[in-house]
């Protein structure tokens, strides 16, 4: 007689293993804002807001939608901004891309892409009013920043994918 040997079952996974690097990119995206570099104009974007979107459109079960509220709030906290403004933004960007998950059946990069850089385009133009006065002359660097938050999009989707992948394997 052969001795019976037990059938190891899958074991599930634990659901922070996929959302833990999402907060922490997200939340060092939005800590970068405080590295000292001297500008006369505001052209770095809002990488925290880069990486949610990065997160939610690579992977959309990484976050849940109510996520962007506390992380917009760490932003809120550490960017400089009106107390409140990312939180409302971070969480209408979340809702709008819910609501175009259940509107377009299946994307490709492209269009994330494109979606990612008009959500963040939007969001600047929105924190142009919400911090200060529409008379200021704000208009090129803000699109500069824009253009720069578009191109960064993909090497914020790659890190996703790589934080994924190296999440995987653990």
């Amino acid at each position: 007689m052969s001795a019976l040997v037990p059938i190891e079952l899958a074991v599930p996974e634990p659901r922070y293993r996929y959302w833990r690097p999402a907060v922490a990119m997200v939340m060092l995206g939005s800590l970068l804002t405080i590295v000292p570099l001297v500008a006369t104009v505001p052209f770095l974007p809002p990488f925290g807001l880069i990486g949610l979107l990065a997160w939610r459109l690579f992977r959309s079960n990484a976050l849940p939608v109510w996520s962007a509220a506390p992380l917009g709030l760490f932003d809120d906290l550490v960017s400089g901004q009106p107390m409140g403004s990312a939180t409302l933004l971070w969480s209408l960007c979340l809702l709008a891309l819910d609501l175009l998950d259940t509107r377009l059946v299946q994307r490709d990069f492209w269009q994330d892409w494109v979606i990612a850089t008009a959500a963040i385009a939007l969001y600047i133009a929105l924190c142009r009013v919400f911090a200060g006065t529409l008379s200021a002359y704000v208009d090129g660097p803000l699109l500069i920043q824009t253009a720069l938050a578009g191109l960064t999009f993909p090497a914020a989707t790659r890190l996703c994918a790589w934080q994924h992948r190296r999440s995987a394997k653990k």
